[in-house]
């Protein structure tokens, strides 16, 4: 049986500054037009938190299933572990969409944005579908395409248009921005599966593209993310606070354009999860300054 540690360490809780970032920065678009509310900045916040758990313990029963994870590289997971039955890791999957989709009911009542119920409904079918199905996407390289869709533009948009009504410029900059580096995320845990993915038959982008690519593909996401916080700074110069998140995501650059792999690429996820979490909160408060 699991212990409670290791049901930690299978929501990998390294991953849940893709569920942050998203909010922060949507809030603080929301506040840049003097419509910050609070309350359900902390409804979108549950609701990203639940969806990015239960993405993780579905990818483990989905990929522990297929014999994905049978020779892993990277974090610890349950159901390949065989630490918990894979009927169990479902449940608790599917435990955390259903906190997310109450809370997101609960901000789609409170809003009135009764259209972003679809949204909702179709963030927690890509959630199970990414390794999950018949047909993972997650297994066809479309994984980073879902990601972009999800973490960035829909949690950002979905976030500050639920508190302000409206979508400025500066708001989609931000969701492309954070889906960029959701993106990167991605691509780097991809990057230091390919080994392992090519042997067991999951075409990930990463896959497909090959090892050269891939870190180009990372260093260019980066990239663009950072040009957004430029291009928005003349009208809101404290946006350029997001900078910052370069002091994190600079040496992770580094790492992977001097070609490191396997377990060394575990302090690359780290430092985007980290540089995506201060970019996230950084943009956003610059956007509330001005």
């Amino acid at each position: 049986m699991a212990t409670a540690a290791q049901w930690l360490e299978g929501a990998r809780p390294r991953t849940l500054p893709a569920a942050v970032a998203p909010v922060a920065a949507g809030t603080g678009a929301a506040a840049a037009v003097g419509s910050a509310v609070w309350s359900r900045g902390l409804l979108a916040l549950v609701v990203a938190l639940a969806l990015q758990v239960g993405v993780n313990y579905a990818n483990d029963y989905s990929d522990g299933i297929r014999g994905t994870d049978d020779d892993r590289v990277g974090p610890f997971r349950l159901t390949g572990s065989k630490a918990a039955p894979a009927r169990t890791v479902k449940r608790a999957a599917f435990t955390a969409f259903g906190v997310a989709a109450l809370a997101g009911l609960a901000l789609v009542v409170v809003s009135a944005s009764w259209w972003l119920l679809v949204a909702g409904a179709l963030a927690i079918a890509a959630a199970w579908y990414y390794t999950g199905g018949e047909h993972p996407y997650g297994y066809a390289g479309l994984g980073e395409v879902f990601v972009f869709v999800f973490f960035g533009l829909v949690a950002v948009l979905g976030t500050a248009y639920t508190q302000s009504g409206v979508l400025t410029w500066p708001t989609w900059a931000a969701a492309v921005g954070v889906g960029s580096l959701a993106c990167a995320l991605l691509v780097a845990n991809n990057l230091r599966d390919i080994p392992t993915d090519a042997v067991a038959g999951k075409l990930t982008l990463a896959v497909r593209l090959g090892d050269r690519r891939t870190r180009g593909l990372y260093v260019g996401l980066l990239a663009l993310a950072l040009a957004l916080v430029v291009a928005v700074a003349p009208a809101h110069p404290w946006a350029l606070l997001a900078l910052a998140s370069a002091a994190l995501l600079a040496p992770a650059g580094r790492r992977i354009v001097s070609g490191d792999r396997g377990l060394a690429l575990i302090a690359v996820l780290q430092q985007t999860g980290r540089g995506e979490l201060v970019y996230g909160v950084l943009l956003g408060l610059g956007l509330a300054l001005t």
